[in-house]
């Protein structure tokens, strides 16, 4: 139950972080929010007797705490309609979009539409599959088919695009962003198996991702 509770509460928090994160590069937030919070709160300690020049390590770990809820607070706020009206006034900051965008590629704690999945389609041979990523679950122009991304190794900021057919699509459940990067910089070294510490799937075990979806309750719909 404490894992459960823990995980829910990371996972919100890593929203929360990402939601709160191209504002801090945009406005240097984070800077901004500590030192009001360290005049703010340190004055109402004073207030009660409470010196934080005198107790650093305690004082620390309260502006961490505090810091902790605040990203947990964020993670809440992006998944109701007050985080857009927010969103609104901040596009109007230059640059602002196109930073949350490139941010948003490496959070692997999107839900929805958005979720980062690791996925395996038939790749360049004639026979087997490569490895990739799903950054959305749009569907493309082309009906049926999404987009997946193959990156390049070692050094993966580069890549290809491909528009797959759903049933050509199997997801990597328990594999993360992270675990792909890790693949990608091994080189091969280390197989996906072993980074995942399982033993190898076969195909016919992985879900498609039209089944993903559809027990993942995703708002996506797919006929």
């Amino acid at each position: 139950m404490k894992n459960k509770a823990f995980k829910h509460f990371y996972k919100t928090a890593l929203q929360g972080l990402f939601g709160l994160l191209p504002v801090v590069i945009i406005v240097v937030v984070i800077l901004w929010l500590y030192g009001k919070m360290d005049l703010l709160v340190g004055k109402m300690f004073e207030f009660v007797g409470f010196t934080p020049q005198n107790h650093q390590f305690l004082w620390f770990i309260i502006a961490l705490v505090l810091f902790s809820l605040l990203l947990y607070l964020m993670g809440h706020l992006m998944r109701t309609k007050l985080i857009g009206y927010f969103e609104s006034l901040l596009k109007r900051i230059p640059g602002y979009t196109t930073v949350k965008d490139i941010i948003n590629i490496f959070n692997s704690s999107k839900e929805g539409e958005n979720q980062v999945l690791v996925v395996a389609i038939r790749g360049f041979a004639n026979e087997g599959y490569n490895i990739g990523l799903m950054y959305s679950q749009k569907e493309s122009i082309i009906k049926d088919h999404y987009t997946v991304t193959l990156s390049m190794t070692p050094i993966p900021n580069g890549g290809y695009l491909f528009e797959v057919h759903k049933d050509s699509i199997f997801v990597l459940e328990n594999a993360t962003f992270d675990d792909n990067l890790q693949y990608l910089l091994s080189m091969g070294v280390k197989s996906f198996a072993e980074i995942l510490d399982t033993t190898p799937q076969s195909l016919d075990d992985l879900p498609t991702l039209k089944q993903w979806i559809q027990a993942n309750h995703s708002p996506v719909e797919i006929k």
